[in-house]
């Protein structure tokens, strides 16, 4: 990635759910090495601290990412502000707690309009101008829990999955135009998701056995999580500085952990039922 645009302002970040958690510590990570942010938030006056701490560098714009029309309006204001986009990076999100038979359409589907449909229409919005510079870089904030799951955390990972196929996907389409993907899956980290980012479906005693420990200990682990915002921000530019980005780049020793127990799970039932797949085949 190119470190400089036109105007001699470092890179162009267009930062969803830029007021708190990862989205804030990357907007300070961008303005920290001299690039210029807007940061997209419900609510941009949260914003006002940092655009007074970097006068000239921060523009907060009002985007919910579920309404399709301001995101074309946002990505033309920031071509018009700036000229360019040379990152986006998709981070607005909140999590959901309920077994598969607790949850509601209306939670399912509210869940992906924020995780999948948002950054999905985002990242089409942003992509002709990347094209045309023949650069830039898209980032998708998933999770852990995009790439694996558990008990009481379907719902939310079944949106971060959908995310990661449509991402994988992408990066091979885009980058011949010179423009990188990369996946960022975080495990716990001291941001709101455990606490007020929480939503919990309406509970069955029937699953009270297994997501009951979920319900409990997600909530109580908030502001105790081992993973550090800040730490993660400058571990996504360092990524996305190098020659050769990962498309998945999971974070925090407890994804480190699962994403490794998951592999070798993954292999190892492949290895115990490999003939019986391949055995699916005519016979030529």
């Amino acid at each position: 990635m190119t470190n400089a645009t036109e105007n001699g302002t470092g890179r162009v970040w267009l930062i969803t759910g830029a007021t708190s958690g990862f989205g804030r510590a990357i907007a300070e990570a961008a303005l920290a090495a001299g690039d210029t942010v807007v940061a997209a938030a419900r609510r941009p006056q949260a914003l006002d601290d940092l655009a007074e701490r970097y006068p000239g560098r921060v523009n907060a714009v009002a985007l919910d990412v579920t309404d399709h029309g301001r995101i074309a309006d946002v990505v033309a204001d920031v071509l018009l502000w700036h000229g360019r986009i040379d990152v986006l990076v998709n981070n607005a999100g909140r999590g959901l707690v309920g077994a598969v038979e607790e949850t509601t359409d209306r939670e399912l589907r509210d869940l992906m309009d924020l995780h999948f449909f948002g950054p999905a229409a985002l990242t089409r919005a942003v992509l002709p101008h990347m094209r045309r510079q023949g650069s830039g870089a898209i980032v998708q904030l998933t999770s852990q829990g995009g790439r694996l799951s558990f008990p009481g955390v379907g719902g939310y990972s079944a949106t971060k999955f959908a995310l990661e196929g449509l991402t994988e996907a992408l990066a091979g389409e885009v980058a011949p135009f010179g423009v990188k993907v990369m996946i960022v899956e975080p495990g716990a980290f001291r941001t709101s998701f455990a606490g007020g980012g929480l939503l919990m479906a309406a509970e069955m005693p029937e699953y009270a056995g297994t997501v009951g420990q979920v319900r409990k200990g997600l909530p109580d682990s908030d502001g105790k999580q081992p993973g550090d915002p800040a730490k993660a921000a400058a571990a996504i530019l360092t990524a996305l500085d190098a020659e050769d980005t990962p498309l998945r780049l999971p974070l925090g020793s407890d994804a480190a952990d699962a994403v490794a127990a998951s592999l070798d799970g993954l292999r190892a039932e492949f290895d115990a039922w490999e003939p019986l797949i391949r055995s699916t085949d005519f016979d030529e």
